[in-house]
């Protein structure tokens, strides 16, 4: 599947930490939560890109052992976007999960 992300998808994904690559995966989930209710096409897309962000995680190869942790929080993402009827998350929790690793990631650099 073509990444909505190609220069990311080239080879710029690698390059960065786990903590950068999931704070950036948490921008398009805070975009998401601004536009919902709001605008449901910014909604969708925001979200689609932070699925295609966590997509350009799982297929590093630095985090193959963590293979198994990122598609739970995939899995959590669309279980959120659904409406959280199989584990009953919501985008507010995971918001606020995916900041945490954006303020590691500004602490490490």
């Amino acid at each position: 599947m073509k990444s909505l992300h190609p220069g990311l998808a080239a080879g710029g994904w690698d390059r960065l930490s786990l903590p950068q690559q999931l704070g950036n995966v948490g921008s398009e989930v805070s975009r998401a939560l601004r536009w919902r209710g709001k605008d449901e096409l910014l909604y969708e897309s925001a979200m689609i890109r932070a699925l295609d962000l966590l997509d350009l995680s799982m297929r590093d190869a630095r985090w193959r052992r963590r293979l198994k942790e990122l598609a739970r929080a995939r899995e959590m993402l669309c279980d959120a976007w659904l409406g959280g009827g199989e584990y009953r998350s919501d985008l507010e929790g995971l918001d606020r999960w995916f900041f945490n690793f954006a303020l590691a990631a500004r602490k490490s650099t």
